[in-house]
């Protein structure tokens, strides 16, 4: 019996650890991102991209990219975006105008290009914030890939 007390009690540390935590609070550790990342690259779409929405607390959402090929420009109305490059490396364009403009969804506008953006060079380890309003595209080239966290944070 004593020996069943004692075996116990880490169960008890462990299971009254993770209900002191408070609502809303997360983690997710490089383990985890990794695993998210392997089962992204099983999921790419035709263009070649796959994201998971990881958390979704109504003003902000937690999101993990995948990429092996590059992706529309886009620009979020209402919404920046961060980045932190989990691993690879891509290119980002930023600012210009959006060619072929298409609005997808409220606030959320696509296009196939942009021109006149600045280009900046990312890779691991990288964090880039965008804000809302902004004309961004990742453009990821041949063979390579690239995987992001990223933050959506509603503007106001």
């Amino acid at each position: 019996m004593k020996r069943f007390a004692i075996l116990m009690v880490p169960v008890m540390l462990l299971l009254s650890a993770q209900t002191d935590d408070p609502k809303g609070f997360a983690i997710w550790t490089v383990e985890d991102l990794g695993t998210h990342s392997e089962q992204l690259q099983q999921k790419m779409d035709q263009g070649r991209s796959a994201s998971e929405t990881l958390a979704d607390y109504g003003n902000h959402k937690i999101m993990l990219s995948h990429r092996e090929a590059s992706g529309l420009a886009e620009l979020h109305e209402r919404m920046a975006d961060i980045f932190v490059v989990e691993d690879g490396e891509a290119t980002l364009v930023v600012g210009g105008e959006i060619e072929n403009r298409k609005t997808v969804s409220p606030g959320e506008v696509r296009g196939s290009g942009i021109t006149g953006g600045a280009r900046h060079r990312l890779g691991k380890g990288d964090t880039v914030h965008i804000p809302a309003g902004i004309p961004h595209q990742v453009l990821v080239d041949a063979g390579k890939k690239f995987t992001y966290f990223v933050v959506k944070v509603e503007s106001r």
